[in-house]
């Protein structure tokens, strides 16, 4: 019986995984995006001043 007893301790302790919520997928998503247009803008600034340069 002390053995089924520990068993069942064993299984309690078993942290449950994490969930993210809605705020923290959106907050998340927000993030990535404003990276990929932080990227997006520093690439079309180069190409511009590149294409502005070589005007002269």
């Amino acid at each position: 019986m002390a053995e089924f007893q520990s068993y069942k301790c064993k299984q309690r302790t078993k942290v449950p995984s994490k969930r993210k919520g809605y705020s923290s997928k959106c907050a998340s998503l927000v993030k990535e995006q404003r990276a990929r247009l932080y990227i997006l803008r520093r690439c079309a600034t180069m190409l511009l001043c590149w294409y502005i340069q070589g005007d002269d």
